[in-house]
């Protein structure tokens, strides 16, 4: 199903586009939640429902999402959730409380879910194989770490000489211009799967898994919530234990062995994790610091962390150049090792003007780098597979910046306290990252190079069909 030629960069950035879009709305409101909750006369501790809902669902329905491209076909459930995307943006952005704005972006982060992994599928199959799919898998993964990166600017930019309404209205013409270049430009193609079954049973027990497991994440780092978040990181092992138990027996699991057996896909998730741990958590801790201690306004705020995402853009291209030469894994290294050095820098540079812009960047730099690699490594897997290895990459993204955020946040409150006025930097925080990514780091690089040598064309993972071998998944 490849795209005509004339159609296919057009195809190819409308795709990424989707992308942008819907990662976009996880970071988008963490700089304008004061304005929000101010507008709203909402308690400080409301913000956790906003900022959290968005990420549930869309962390949460990614495996569903994926399966129902699957089952009625990729474009059908792109063009099927960006009406629904828009709908969300209306009930937030007319939104008269917290509850009903915490609908309207749990609505949407349902809808990402159906639209990403089935972007990505559809990425991978207009695309020739070879330097255009690199590519393009190159220009996914900027777009995707660009728009985490640039929410916190944008929704500061927006807010303060705007309304943060006006960040929700804008959603509207933009999926509506998508949905109209995307159902000119990519071919409709066929369902992958049309007579297997959705599996509601086990999708139903991982959404509530995935769920459970970020708002107990988020909740055990506020003060007093240590009890209910136990009890939700409870809940989640439940979940996850009755999830292995129904789609080990479903006729048409989520997680099939041909899947989870595939070393590089293992390998991407893990890199995905550790991207978003280290650095969406470190950027929405900075961005509390510079708001609530050093008094500095949304654009202010921005302004600072603007070359975080410029630098993300010039990272994910570096990457494409570099996986000309070097195996993933080693991109992986590197982006990580700059990561690990930046969060370290920030402890003596967070009352700088001039050097947290030069800190983030460097940042931004490593998770472009990494960011491109772990989704090339993640969705190194036969055609078919490939909706449900970009669900699990992207999943493995959302509990990362989930997890990150909820462990940095306890760190800081355990040494200090979450950024306050006159409060000091997080240091301890920061350097809680650092360790991570250097550790991440370290572990990427031992492991490959255990590895035989291979080039960059000679993908460690399937291509067009998994192993016969009993027991074994791709690529393992």
């Amino acid at each position: 199903m490849m795209a005509g030629r004339g159609r296919l960069p057009v195809a190819v950035a409308a795709l990424c586009l989707v992308q942008f879009m819907d990662v976009l709305g996880v970071t988008v409101v963490v700089t304008s939640l004061p304005s929000m909750l101010s507008s709203l006369h909402a308690a400080q501790s409301a913000s956790t429902l906003i900022a959290t809902g968005y990420a549930m669902f869309f962390g949460g329905l990614l495996m569903l999402g994926a399966r129902l491209g699957d089952r009625y076909g990729h474009r059908r459930t792109i063009l099927a959730s960006l009406a629904v995307f828009a709908a969300g943006a209306v009930t937030a952005a007319t939104a008269t409380s917290v509850i009903a704005l915490a609908a309207g972006r749990c609505l949407q982060g349902a809808a990402a879910a159906a639209s990403v992994p089935c972007a990505l599928r559809l990425l991978t199959t207009v695309t020739p194989e070879g330097t255009a799919r690199r590519r393009a898998i190159a220009a996914w993964s900027a777009a995707g770490a660009a728009a985490g990166a640039s929410g916190f600017v944008i929704g500061g930019i927006v807010t303060d000489l705007t309304s943060w309404r006006v960040i929700f209205w804008a959603y509207l013409p933009l999926a509506a211009v998508l949905g109209l270049v995307i159902a000119f430009s990519v071919p409709p193609g066929r369902p992958d799967e049309p007579a297997r079954s959705l599996n509601l049973a086990g999708s139903l027990a991982f959404t509530a898994a995935v769920m459970a497991f970020v708002v107990g994440a988020t909740v055990i780092a506020r003060p007093g919530g240590r009890v209910a978040g136990a009890l939700l990181l409870g809940a989640c092992a439940a979940a996850v234990a009755g999830f292995a138990a129904l789609d080990r027996r479903a006729a048409a699991p989520l997680l099939p062995r041909a899947l989870t057996g595939s070393g590089p896909l293992r390998q991407g998730t893990l890199g995905a994790f550790l991207n978003t741990a280290t650095t969406s958590s470190v950027i929405t801790l900075l961005t509390l610091y510079l708001q609530n201690a050093l008094h500095h306004s949304p654009l202010a705020a921005a302004a600072a962390l603007l070359p975080f995402s410029l630098a993300v853009i010039a990272g994910s291209g570096l990457s494409a150049a570099a996986a000309r030469r070097l195996a993933p894994p080693w991109t992986i290294t590197a982006g990580l090792a700059l990561i690990a050095a930046a969060d370290v820098a920030l402890i003596p540079a967070a009352r700088s003007s001039w050097a947290v812009p030069a800190c983030v960047a460097v940042a931004g730099l490593g998770i472009g780098l990494s960011s491109v690699a772990a989704t090339s490594l993640g969705t190194d897997v036969a055609p078919r597979w490939r909706g449900g290895a970009s669900g699990i990459v992207n999943t493995a993204a959302q509990v990362g910046t989930a997890v990150g955020v909820a462990a940095l946040l306890l760190v800081a409150a355990g040494t200090g306290g979450i950024p306050a006025a006159g409060a000091p930097e997080p240091g301890a925080a920061w350097a809680a990252a650092a360790a991570v990514a250097a550790a991440g780091s370290a572990w990427f690089a031992l492991t490959q190079s255990r590895r035989p040598s291979r080039t960059a064309a000679e993908p460690d993972g399937p291509q067009d069909h998994p192993r016969p071998a009993a027991g074994r998944g791709p690529g393992s």
